[in-house]
């Protein structure tokens, strides 16, 4: 026990202890599961933004998503409610910024974070064009330092993140709501449906470690595991996401989840 005392003394600030022992902390446990992981496949850490750059550098691709569309969803709820109109908001891996220009749009306080460098100058660019005033942030929203996000937020809005995260990184994921998401704040939550085409895996947890690879296009989810992860909150709605048409001023395709949670106000 008294050895325990100088090692901690020693070791407390590093990033790694001595001969090879990584983990003391909840967070050394993390980083060492991040690292069974190829690169090829990470999309969650810092060291993702360069393969987000590479996704992002030809605007011109017929990526769905590189609309300058609003999800349907967060359309629909801001417009008819329960959200309210206005407050504080963060939208997570924002990408080109759709979705945090519509929440400026509706009177938001919005912060933005990304991994991609491409991804956020063109969110920028957009945001110079609509005269939005958003703060964005380059980094991890999982790091320590949460890449400069303080809270809390009244809304935290996900189109696309969550599912590109490795099983034990939904710790990581809870955490952030529970330190950044406000009392009776809200999730927005869009996500990939299991088994739909366009959907990434929907191997179990234990099988991506055994074959980290499967990781590479995202998880897919259903209902019923949605509700389990997300059990901490209140359920308002969890659907699937309608097609939208071509000429429709909103975002939308069926092989995503739309879910909205709440947080208890108590």
């Amino acid at each position: 026990m008294g050895d325990t005392g100088a090692t901690e003394s020693a070791y407390g600030t590093d990033q790694a202890g001595p001969g090879g022992r990584e983990v003391r902390t909840a967070e050394d446990v993390l980083r060492l599961l991040d690292g069974l992981f190829t690169d090829g496949v990470d999309r969650w850490t810092t060291a993702a933004g360069a393969h987000w750059d590479g996704f992002y550098a030809d605007r011109e691709r017929p990526v769905p998503f590189f609309v300058a569309k609003p999800d349907a969803n967060l359309a629909r709820h801001l417009a008819a409610g329960p959200l309210p109109s206005g407050g504080h908001a963060l939208d997570l891996g924002c990408g080109p910024g759709r979705n945090a220009l519509h929440l400026a749009a509706q009177g938001y306080r919005v912060d933005a974070v990304d991994l991609s460098p491409a991804a956020l100058g063109w969110a920028r660019e957009r945001a110079r064009a609509a005269g939005a005033a958003i703060r964005f942030h380059l980094g991890d929203a999982f790091a320590p330092d949460a890449a400069g996000l303080t809270g809390p937020y009244d809304l935290i809005h996900d189109s696309g993140c969550f599912h590109h995260l490795p099983p034990h990184r939904r710790v990581s994921y809870l955490a952030l709501l529970g330190r950044l998401l406000a009392p009776g704040g809200h999730l927005v939550l869009n996500c990939f449906a299991a088994g739909e085409e366009g959907s990434g895996t929907s191997a179990p947890d234990a099988e991506l470690y055994r074959h980290p690879e499967r990781l590479r296009g995202g998880l897919g989810y259903t209902a019923g595991q949605l509700r389990w992860i997300f059990s901490g909150l209140e359920e308002v709605e969890l659907r699937r996401m309608d097609q939208e048409p071509e000429d429709s001023p909103y975002f939308g395709v069926p092989f995503l989840w739309n879910g909205l949670f709440r947080r208890p106000s108590a």
